[in-house]
């Protein structure tokens, strides 16, 4: 099976998002053991279902608040903890306010760090606990869920534009420093993609996004599972500190 992920374990933060449960889909059905974290535990109990009616399989699950540090600081060990070593990370918890068209001179530092909490320090401390415990099994991959607004910027949201650019610095810093460990680190860069975050917006907002997209639609979780999927297999361990941008054509570097 190309990019069969059997023998290994992953864990995906926002698993209760469409994104989140078609990594896990994909994963299950690569032969993984899959552990999903969520803040929604009646997303997660959803979600579930859903892993387990396509896949047959059951998977793990915590349920845990990012925005809240402290509680991110012992996640990774926590997981570990119960479930077994962590071959896998999938830094994939985003969130995005929802009030859109805040200008920087308005923005407040409670909406930076909410925003940064979520974004950019619980991918950074969940890191730290993976890459420690990965480089004494000599394998590991870590793949955070960045975003199109880290390269394009987004109008009225300085903070998520800010904090999902900082994660692609902390991909390379990653990758750099673990290279020899057998640890990758790498980014997905996502587009305009169907999921609870696209789902507040607008009817009128998603037609004017889909009408900037060269493919004209918006993806789906499936688009992104795919790219992480791979990231994620042994035969992707010549690649590290990279970004794939998944996008139907809208960024092109």
């Amino acid at each position: 099976m190309l990019f069969s992920l059997e023998g290994l374990r992953g864990f995906i933060t926002g698993g209760a998002g469409g994104m989140g449960i078609s990594t896990a889909i994909a994963f299950a059905k690569q032969g993984a053991d899959v552990i999903i974290a969520d803040v929604r535990e009646d997303g997660i109990k959803s979600s579930l279902g859903i892993i387990k009616k396509e896949t047959g399989k059951d998977i793990n699950y915590i349920v845990c608040d990012l925005s809240n540090l402290a509680n991110t600081k012992t996640l990774f060990d926590e997981a570990e903890s119960k479930f077994g070593p962590i071959d896998i990370l999938v830094n994939n918890a985003g969130v995005i306010d929802a009030n859109h068209g805040t200008l920087i001179e308005n923005q407040t530092e409670q909406q930076l760090d909410r925003i940064m909490n979520v974004n950019f320090k619980a991918p950074f401390f969940l890191s730290k606990s993976a890459t420690k415990s990965m480089a004494k099994r000599g394998f590991g991959r870590i793949i955070n869920i960045s975003s199109i607004a880290a390269y394009k910027g987004e109008y009225g949201h300085a903070n998520y534009s800010s904090s999902k650019g900082a994660l692609l610095s902390l991909t390379k810093t990653i990758a750099i420093e673990y290279v020899k460990k057998g640890i990758t680190a790498n980014c997905i860069a996502p587009g305009a993609i169907e999921s609870r975050m696209t789902a507040a917006l607008t009817d009128e907002i998603k037609q004017e996004l889909v009408n900037m997209i060269p493919m004209g639609c918006m993806g789906n979780g499936c688009d992104i599972a795919a790219a992480v999927t791979y990231l994620a297999s042994r035969e992707a361990r010549y690649v590290t500190g990279q970004t794939i941008h998944v996008n139907g054509g809208w960024f092109i570097s």
